[in-house]
């Protein structure tokens, strides 16, 4: 139980975060910046593939850029405007 808050709570830092970065105005809600940044840790854990389950600054960093990345996929496919 104490994971999936963790993961709530990290997904909304990360989310908002990468929609602070992301040039232009990104529209969503609480919830939709939570999957955001769940979202975004996984791209970037599927993309580093260290296997490693500690905090680090890195791993946050390539969270949010994952997160962005997911903003850009979304809006050059038309999904969420």
């Amino acid at each position: 139980m104490l994971n999936i808050i963790g993961a709530i709570i990290s997904g909304l830092v990360i989310g908002v975060l990468a929609r602070f970065f992301y040039p232009g105005a990104v529209d969503m809600g609480w919830i939709a910046t939570i999957l955001l940044g769940i979202g975004g840790s996984l791209v970037a854990g599927l993309v580093s593939s260290r296997g490693q389950s500690d905090f680090s600054r890195a791993g946050c960093l390539a969270s949010i850029i994952g997160a962005i990345v997911l903003i850009f996929l979304g809006r050059l496919l038309g999904i969420g405007t």
